[in-house]
């Protein structure tokens, strides 16, 4: 139970610091932090994360990652299920919480709401095509970073860095394709307050990832120094 609650509390926080800057921070006039900020924002709240819940659950804070780790072997089966659950609940409710707060100005329209989407709802205007290979393969490298920072024969106490800016490297690679997802419940949360369109291209968002990170974890699998 308390590997779920953080895992919980940390997707939570993942979306509400990642989406949050997107939302509330991005096109701020003048002061805006822009695309570049999001994608900071992004590594930010893994790489916190990370420090804060990692020796208790992992830090996961994604299916992907989840299903990644334990088709590479670092993951037990029986424990899928509940983290993807947990992940996903977190995600809703940090969407939830910046809901609560954007509804507050004057004039809200939620628009986009920092959602996942292609063809015209992406946020330079790529197709299906491009979104599904982007996300395929910024999740495979996603989880290469993660299944090696975290071996045991990689340098210790280093690994939260390696992943948080390996998370903001794929948000400035990915941002003007899909708004970045790489992660079913990030994309999950956002989707269901949106409704429409986001839940339309929401498979994407799932089967995507998860294709990425099953075949990184079949090929670290295979490349790692040890079994």
């Amino acid at each position: 139970m308390k590997k779920l609650v953080a895992e919980f509390i940390g997707t939570l926080w993942l979306v509400l610091g990642g989406c949050g800057s997107a939302v509330l921070a991005a096109g701020f006039p003048e002061l805006g932090i822009g695309f570049v900020g999001v994608a900071m924002a992004f590594g930010l709240t893994v790489l916190t994360m990370a420090y804060a819940i990692g020796h208790i659950s992992g830090c996961h804070l994604n299916p992907a990652v989840s299903i990644g780790l334990w088709i590479g072997g670092r993951f037990d089966k029986k424990e899928l299920v509940p983290y993807i659950i947990s992940q996903v609940l977190g995600g809703i409710a940090g969407a939830g919480i910046l809901y609560l707060i954007v509804s507050g100005k004057p004039g809200f329209d939620i628009g986009g709401f920092a959602a996942n989407g292609y063809g015209e709802h992406s946020p330079d205007g790529y197709n299906m095509a491009s979104a599904l290979i982007t996300e395929i393969v910024m999740t495979f490298m996603f989880l290469i970073i993660i299944l090696g920072a975290t071996h045991s024969k990689a340098p210790k106490g280093f690994a939260g860095l390696a992943i948080g800016l390996g998370l903001t490297l794929i948000h400035l690679i990915s941002i003007p394709v899909t708004n970045t997802s790489v992660n079913p419940a990030r994309s999950t949360s956002q989707a269901l307050f949106v409704r429409g369109w986001a839940t339309e291209q929401l498979w994407l968002f799932w089967a995507a990832p998860i294709v990425g990170a099953i075949l990184a974890g079949l090929v670290y699998k295979f490349i790692s120094p040890e079994k």
